[in-house]
């Protein structure tokens, strides 16, 4: 005798709902409005992207500027865009900290039991960081103003190259989200990051002249997308070749997102 089995109302009333990208998105900013209320209810989470790039450029600029550039007020003009470069690139490192802190804590075993895409926290968490990086820029502009920095082209190309580079560290925050979601330690997470972001600011002209290093590190900073970046925020803010170093961190941008991406939707679905 052969049972047919039929769908009960009941069992496909607990079937998974198809979420269209639509609703995706609309999911993902509204748990994005979540990441910018943790801001508000927490400031000193911004402590990490608004003091260390000022500490930075002080440092570099009245310890090193005279024996750089030969007076610290052409050095700080060259430095400061590069400083912005940096910042975005160590800023991204949150994005992965804060997702790997939700799962740890469970706050994603909450999110399950909600009608929402599953990769909407993961979407939110990126999308929310924007305001991270616009409060991160905000602070240091108005610093380094007061240290006598002064925009030498147009405010469309500052605005452009405020765009430029936010939109660079949202691609560096695919790589953050890969490792948050591919290292359980949240203790082991950071020293992971900063061991592949240190050559990558460190090893940039965000403060040293390319010419002056040697040959074999050269190659390495002509290619550095933070090199990239950093000239190109320099061609908009203070004057100089654009259309190339443009090119080039879009290029390293496409790059980025298209490795690092489905790594961390992978990785991502592995954890939760």
């Amino acid at each position: 005798m052969t049972a047919t089995l039929e769908r009960t109302p009941a069992a496909a009333a607990a079937a998974p709902e198809s979420i269209g990208p639509l609703r995706t998105l609309r999911h993902g900013l509204t748990l994005a409005g979540r990441s910018v209320l943790k801001i508000r209810k927490s400031p000193e989470g911004l402590i990490d992207v608004t003091i260390q790039p000022i500490l930075f450029l002080v440092m570099f600029v009245y310890l090193f500027g005279g024996a750089i550039s030969g007076d610290t007020g052409s050095y700080l003009q060259v430095t400061l865009p590069g400083v912005m470069a940096m910042n975005m690139v160590f800023g991204s490192l949150g994005t992965g900290m804060a997702l790997n802190t939700d799962i740890n804590k469970g706050v994603f075993d909450r999110f399950r039991s909600l009608p929402v895409a599953r990769s909407a926290p993961l979407i939110g968490a990126v999308l929310g960081d924007i305001v991270r990086y616009l409060v991160s820029l905000a602070v240091l502009l108005v610093f380094a103003t007061i240290m006598g920095f002064r925009i030498q082209t147009d405010p469309l190309s500052a605005l452009l190259a405020i765009v430029v580079v936010i939109a660079f560290a949202l691609a560096m925050c695919w790589i953050t989200v890969f490792l948050g979601m591919l290292i359980k330690s949240q203790q082991a997470l950071p020293g992971v990051a900063m061991a592949f972001m240190f050559p990558l600011t460190m090893g940039s002209n965000v403060f040293v002249p390319t010419h002056t290093m040697p040959g074999w590190l050269q190659a390495w900073v002509g290619i550095n997308p933070v090199t990239q970046l950093a000239d190109t925020a320099r061609g908009l803010m203070i004057g100089g070749p654009v259309l190339g170093p443009l090119t080039a961190t879009a290029i390293w941008m496409v790059a980025i997102v298209a490795v690092f991406f489905p790594l961390a939707m992978w990785a991502y679905r592995r954890r939760v």
